[in-house]
């Protein structure tokens, strides 16, 4: 059985919203284009989200 901790990491690490995503893949921290490198492409807020 895994502890919440474990569990909220692994989560974390498949995230790329959160730092964990980023260091588990070599980085220093997230990037500040991180959409651009997940999404593959410009990312633009106001295209996905409606305010």
């Amino acid at each position: 059985m895994y502890t919440q901790d474990e569990l909220d990491n692994h989560a974390n690490q498949l995230n790329p919203n959160n730092d964990a995503y980023w260091e588990s893949r070599g980085y220093n921290e997230r990037p500040d284009d991180w959409e651009d490198i997940v999404y593959g492409c410009e990312y633009d807020d106001d295209y996905y989200f409606d305010d």
